[in-house]
């Protein structure tokens, strides 16, 4: 079992709330669908949401087949988040 928390290194979905020159969430959660991976934490809305600074790390992610996961934890160095087959895809996910 890893001991690391992958930093969120960068985001470019510029529509997200937690994105304020980085992404300012806490920790996100990575999901999605069979053939890519979500940031499930992205949000659209007309809310800022997020803490004062840029932090955000992988809390979790769902992805069991990538490459990076162990046990349901990130291993990878660091994450980037943006727009993929969805609006905001871990760039990062590789299929094992």
């Amino acid at each position: 079992m890893t001991d690391h928390v992958a930093p969120v290194s960068d985001c470019s979905v510029h529509s997200c709330d937690y994105n304020h020159d980085g992404c300012t969430a806490y920790a996100i959660t990575v999901g999605g669908a069979p053939d890519h991976a979500s940031c499930s934490t992205f949000i659209d809305t007309t809310e800022t949401g997020g803490l004062p600074k840029v932090l955000a790390s992988v809390g979790a992610c769902l992805r069991s087949e990538c490459q990076h996961n162990d046990h349901l934890m990130c291993t990878a160095h660091d994450v980037k988040v943006g727009p993929g087959a969805e609006s905001a895809d871990c760039l990062t996910y590789q299929s094992r």
